[in-house]
């Protein structure tokens, strides 16, 4: 991230992640981690799927895949307050004598 750049809002960021799985991280700039978290919605939505029968409601029949999603909000959530934070105390600055890069 360039260091004159405003991270976005947590609550836009919180949003985002809510509406697209994963696409919180990608907005914090953390592609693979959107991705790691994306693919175990689906992975561990498809175990629970598949590991219960029709009598369950679908909530249930996805409550893997929808226990990693809402960890997921969270943890956009999470860094983008991380970020936020951070930019208005000034503290994402690189120390003197270093670059950012």
């Amino acid at each position: 991230m360039n260091n004159q750049e405003k991270p976005l809002n947590p609550y836009l960021v919180m949003a985002v992640a809510i509406l697209l799985p994963g696409c919180g991280q990608v907005l914090n700039q953390q592609p693979e981690r959107g991705f790691r978290f994306l693919f175990f919605i689906l992975l561990l939505g498809w175990i629970t799927y598949h590991l219960t029968t029709p009598a369950h409601t679908m909530v249930g029949r996805l409550a893997g895949g929808i226990f990693i999603y809402s960890l997921a909000v969270l943890d956009a959530y999470k860094w983008a307050r991380v970020r936020w934070e951070r930019h208005r105390h000034g503290l994402d600055t690189p120390p003197a004598g270093r670059s950012a890069g």
